[in-house]
């Protein structure tokens, strides 16, 4: 599933789910830096070094290594969307590397080429469940993350205004 929005339901709900643990926006977004490699091959297959849990956790360190000059950025545009954000390198670094192992969890579930034990054969997932049962899956976790979502930006306007009070009128 090279750059579809079905790998953002389940990266969305882990990502806001723990988000106490994992950086958000490096977590979600190592489920694009990944299929980066989908785009460098145009031959099968396409999934190859990069979707397997080996040099997966490379790609996703590098990722939440090249992620952390970019944090500020991030805090800016969670601030826009009503989300806390507080990082550090460390939560960075594992981030990454999460967010790209769920991506290869879903993708060996779905492609056939996907061999999460390189440099062994082994395809313990695939077929798992049928490929619209993955689709749907993933379409299905977008609701809990509209409701987790919906709680985490509810408790950051409850926070701001705590810090913040309104100014009273004057009399």
């Amino acid at each position: 599933m090279p750059f579809t929005p079905y790998h953002f339901g389940p990266s969305g709900f882990v990502g806001l789910a723990f988000k106490k643990w994992l950086d958000f926006p490096v977590f979600t977004l190592a489920n694009v830096v990944v299929d980066i490699e989908v785009l460098i091959y145009s031959q099968w297959p396409v999934h190859r070094y990069a979707h397997t849990l080996l040099i997966g956790a490379v790609v996703g360190g590098l990722w939440g290594v090249a992620a952390y000059p970019l944090r500020h950025l991030f805090k800016r545009l969670m601030n826009m969307f009503l989300l806390t954000y507080k990082t550090t390198f460390l939560k960075m670094l594992i981030s990454g590397i999460l967010g790209v192992w769920l991506h290869i969890l879903i993708d060996a579930i779905y492609h056939w080429d996907v061999r999460i034990f390189w440099p062994g054969n082994a395809r313990p997932l695939f077929g798992l469940i049928s490929r619209q049962q993955v689709k749907s899956v993933c379409l299905a976790f977008f609701i809990p993350v509209a409701i987790l979502y919906a709680l985490a930006a509810i408790s950051y306007i409850k926070q701001s205004r705590q810090k913040n009070p309104p100014a009273e009128a004057p009399v």
